[in-house]
């Protein structure tokens, strides 16, 4: 947590007292599929296509051509799944060219972005960050609506970020497993330790998410969403109050 990320992106929040106009739905989180829409009533983007493309069609009503776009945070299929679809549906996905390569994608519809790049899709720019996870070439988003002064971040599937981020609205944030928990299935032998050892150096825990909230400016954050839970190693609802009671902002469990 060395470094504070706000470069560009030193948009002053919604005014106090503003109702904000961001709208999340959750598609799908977790080990078998990840994806998440957000609008700011302009502009709709989706994160992350780790479904099949139809329940993403469904999700998004059946209207693709009103998105602006897919972020893409790496190459594993729970989160990259649709992404050959939605290019091909004229959708652009926006991910990383180690995401990328690793996928086997190309053409026109794919827009490359790099580490501490801010892009603009729509009424959002978008902050592209690198993560920590076990893959070619992951990246986290900030992003920020210019029409509601809303700030989000994305970020999953990263054992911990060394960035802090100021101004944020709403976060979407990995909450995997519990320490504790995934220590006794290791002793139960519920779980090989080469296993646990993965989860550890891949996935975020409820301790490092807890205190990742403590390093940043908390003051303008209204809600948070706790994504990918283990269902072996992850008590959703003891998650759920641990955020609650630190932060007091409005705390929702993503399945």
């Amino acid at each position: 947590m060395s470094m504070e990320l706000q470069p560009i992106l030193r948009h002053r929040v919604a005014a106090m007292g503003q109702t904000s106009n961001m709208k999340i739905k959750i598609l799908a989180s977790g080990s078998t599929g990840n994806s998440y829409w957000i609008s700011d009533g302009t502009t709709s983007l989706l994160l992350d296509a780790g479904i099949p493309f139809k329940s993403i069609q469904k999700g998004c009503d059946f209207n693709l051509t009103s998105l602006g776009g897919c972020l893409i945070t790496h190459e594993h299929g729970d989160h990259a799944k649709a992404g050959t679809d939605l290019m091909r549906r004229s959708v652009d996905v926006y991910t990383s060219q180690g995401t990328a390569n690793a996928c086997g994608w190309s053409g026109h519809r794919l827009r490359i972005v790099k580490d501490r790049e801010t892009f603009s899709i729509g009424t959002f720019d978008v902050l592209a960050f690198d993560v920590e996870h076990d893959c070619a070439e992951p990246l986290g988003y900030v992003m920020h609506s210019k029409i509601t002064g809303d700030k989000l971040l994305y970020l999953t599937d990263s054992f911990y970020t060394k960035y802090r981020f100021a101004g944020l609205t709403h976060i979407l944030c990995e909450c995997n497993y519990d320490r504790e928990i995934l220590m006794g299935n290791i002793r139960s032998g519920d779980i090989e330790p080469f296993v646990a050892k993965r989860i550890m150096n891949s996935h975020m825990s409820i301790d490092t998410l807890l205190e990742m909230l403590q390093a940043n400016d908390m003051s303008s954050v209204r809600q948070i969403y706790l994504l990918h839970i283990s269902e072996r190693n992850g008590h959703a609802e003891n998650f759920k109050e641990r955020v609650q009671k630190l932060t007091g902002a409005e705390v929702y469990v993503c399945y």
